[in-house]
């Protein structure tokens, strides 16, 4: 078996200072089964942690992967800390298969998700997202990449006040948790459910350990307030991400459009300017890739660096991407 890693080029990739965006990985039939696509990825994990972290995503293409079971075991291969579901406190509604291994968005397929960091409207998320198409849809269903660093470049080189403001105050996020799950909902995960909690006073208790305040409303569903959450990170090598939920928010949380400040503000409580807003949705645009799926393809997303999101999809194949997220170093 080569182990030697094969780039490939599409049209579509980016290029940002001679590096493309996303770094596409292809099996060179050196990989037979998904225990030698591990020894591969093993072997070349050094490389492939390298190339993440310049291009911030890349995309598994023909390795043999076929089932939850095998990209569980794909996404262990990298020996990264696991990071359950159950832990976070997203209110996105999700099925897990493995412990590890649970379905990507479950809203309704005419729906989009917009662009987002991982859980970054929260106070604790992942530092990278797995993604597998265990089959693609008929019609749309892409996965749009959107690399915040350059987002940031371009948002502070057109409003410097604006980046500065998102980069000193922050942002602070409120959601409203239903009392109970609503599958119909790509945001129905019950607060119960999203804080791990059985009674009232445990989900107080959780709240308050993490930093937010809340309000209980009269239908039994829960109003949350995060803790100051950054909306700009530092990535370590001169740049800087646009890392937040701000995009998802505007264009995609019911009533957000029509008042921002219902759902986000500056840290400081406040507002946005709608504006701002509008013209940073606009402008991720430039720098958004869309990976189309096929069938047994896997996408590594570095969380820090790239945003993701869903397109619409229709037809009758039902598309069904799966996730595996990975811890932040502590």
């Amino acid at each position: 078996m080569s182990n030697a890693i094969e780039y490939a080029n599409v049209p579509t990739q980016h290029r940002y200072n001679g590096q493309v965006f996303p770094q596409i990985v292809v099996n060179n039939d050196g990989c037979k089964t998904v225990e030698e696509t591990v020894m591969f990825i093993q072997q070349n994990q050094a490389e492939l942690e390298a190339q993440l972290a310049i291009s911030g995503a890349l995309l598994f293409r023909g390795f043999p992967l076929n089932s939850a079971e095998t990209f569980d075991i794909f996404s262990a291969g990298f020996g990264y800390a696991n990071f359950t579901y159950k832990e976070s406190l997203s209110n996105a509604v999700r099925i897990n298969f493995t412990e590890r291994v649970f379905t990507a968005n479950e809203a309704p397929k005419d729906v989009e998700i917009f662009l987002h960091h991982e859980m970054a409207q929260t106070p604790i998320s992942p530092s990278k997202v797995f993604f597998y198409c265990q089959s693609a849809a008929d019609e749309g269903g892409a996965t749009p990449l959107c690399r915040s660093d350059k987002l940031f470049e371009a948002l502070k080189a057109e409003n410097p006040t604006l980046a500065s403001d998102f980069a000193e105050k922050g942002l602070k996020y409120t959601t409203t948790m239903p009392a109970a799950d609503d599958a119909n909902s790509g945001q129905g995960r019950s607060w119960k459910s999203t804080l791990s909690v059985e009674s009232t006073a445990e989900g107080e208790a959780k709240l308050k350990e993490l930093g937010y305040s809340w309000e209980w409303l009269e239908d039994g569903s829960l109003r949350a307030v995060t803790p100051v959450l950054p909306a700009v990170i530092d990535l370590g090598d001169g740049s800087h991400s646009f890392y937040n939920q701000l995009i998802a928010a505007y264009m995609g949380w019911k009533g957000v459009r029509e008042n921002p400040s219902s759902a986000i503000t500056f840290g400081d409580g406040s507002a946005i300017p709608k504006e701002g807003l509008e013209r940073i949705a606009e402008l991720s645009q430039q720098f958004t890739f869309d990976l189309e799926w096929q069938d047994g393809d896997v996408a590594l997303v570095d969380n820090y660096r790239a945003m993701h999101g869903r397109r619409p999809f229709s037809g009758e194949r039902k598309r069904q991407v799966l996730v595996a997220l990975v811890a932040a170093e502590r």
